[in-house]
């Protein structure tokens, strides 16, 4: 998933905190956390990092996301009043990426849901994003019914296997998990005395898994999967350039309240049916922002030469401004810059020259598909 800084607080502490610093890592606030932005090491730095991850297997900490579980009889109607998808058609053990709209149809979060029902109790496993879990939890209480239960799941731990050699890695842990889970499956195995939770998903393009564990048992879980010479640890630096090479969104960037599911180019979210039956939050809006087409759309850029347009850089069409970059960086993969931004829906096609304004200079840019570099997920059949 997808993050944003917070207030001036003091930042709290990740299970691995301690973890971390005896591996070298260099420690930043992010999302209301200390968080590894990189490592010390041999394998250590950002590109190198990057690299390792789409070579072998990157070890990410991600317990600074919010995990919920939504349960109770009516579970499933209750939260497709609030989410755009259908959950009705989602089975056991099976995962959907959805997002959390307000009435004007504006994005709260983006999420990742799992149907943990079993024995006719129906129940959901919910990851949210760290910046603004509590204004989740907050506007989920506020909207499901008295009797439908939500937890907040605060003392489980969070970690992300990715990588083209994770399934293998993971196999060895949790024997049977490749074989038994596609892309967006998950299922839950005793480990330790401990149930843990895999779901094979993440946010790097990559094949991969995100494991929630217990937070007493997560060292003895990052030591084992680390002592596998194919797993290096990874931090947000790399996460990030991950993410944008696999043109993710970053939410709090390129997901916001003042931007739309349509815009956004995530109709995929929306469930065809429930565009056109409503019955869930912002429906209107959004659904009036289908028919007339959205004002702006998010796009790839690919910018020539070596500096990077960073977020909140200002795209042009000869002298008019046209867009806006919400993401933005080199590419360790492709060897040149890129980014993501809003940009008129007119500016949009496939290789339309732009211009983006970088320290008072217009450096040369073209629309391009996303994502940039191709997904490699493990989908079923494949």
């Amino acid at each position: 998933m997808s993050d944003t800084d917070t207030e001036d607080t003091l930042p709290e502490r990740l299970p691995l905190d301690a973890w971390h610093r005896d591996h070298g890592a260099r420690m930043v606030p992010f999302a209301g956390y200390e968080m590894p932005i990189q490592y010390a090491g041999e394998h250590g730095g950002i590109v190198a990092e990057h690299n390792w991850t789409r070579q072998s297997v990157g070890l990410f900490d991600v317990s600074h996301m919010g995990q919920l579980t939504v349960s109770g009889e009516g579970a499933t109607a209750a939260l497709e009043t609030l989410l755009p998808g259908a959950l009705s058609t989602l089975k056991p053990g099976n995962m959907r990426y959805s997002l959390l709209l307000d009435e004007n149809g504006g994005i709260l979060d983006d999420l990742i849901v799992t149907n943990i029902s079993r024995d006719g109790v129906e129940e959901f496993y919910i990851v949210v994003n760290g910046a603004v879990k509590w204004d989740d939890i907050a506007h989920l209480r506020e909207h499901l019914p008295d009797d439908i239960v939500l937890n907040h799941m605060a003392d489980q731990a969070l970690l992300a296997l990715q990588g083209p050699k994770a399934a293998e890695v993971l196999d060895s842990i949790f024997p049977g998990v490749a074989e038994q889970l596609s892309f967006m499956q998950g299922t839950g195995f005793e480990w330790e005395g401990v149930m843990i939770g895999v779901g094979r998903s993440g946010y790097t393009g990559e094949d991969g898994f995100e494991i929630n564990c217990p937070a007493s048992h997560v060292v003895k879980l990052a030591d084992l999967l680390v002592a596998d010479g194919r797993v290096n640890p990874v931090g947000l630096g790399a996460r990030d350039s991950l993410r944008l090479e696999a043109g993710l969104p970053l939410y709090g960037h390129d997901l916001t309240t003042e931007t739309d599911p349509v815009s956004a180019g995530l109709l995929f979210a929306l469930t065809k049916s429930r565009r056109e039956s409503g019955g869930w939050m912002g429906h209107g809006p959004v659904a009036q922002v289908l028919a007339e087409g959205p004002k702006q759309k998010r796009v790839g850029l690919t910018l020539e030469g070596r500096q990077p347009g960073r977020e909140g850089a200002l795209v042009f069409s000869g002298d008019t401004q046209v867009g806006t970059i919400t993401s933005g960086g080199f590419s360790p993969t492709l060897g040149h810059p890129i980014a993501m931004a809003y940009v008129d829906a007119e500016f949009t096609q496939e290789g339309t020259p732009l211009d983006v304004e970088v320290r008072g200079k217009r450096l040369p840019a073209k629309v391009a598909p996303l994502p940039f570099v191709p997904h490699r997920y493990h989908r079923k059949g494949a």
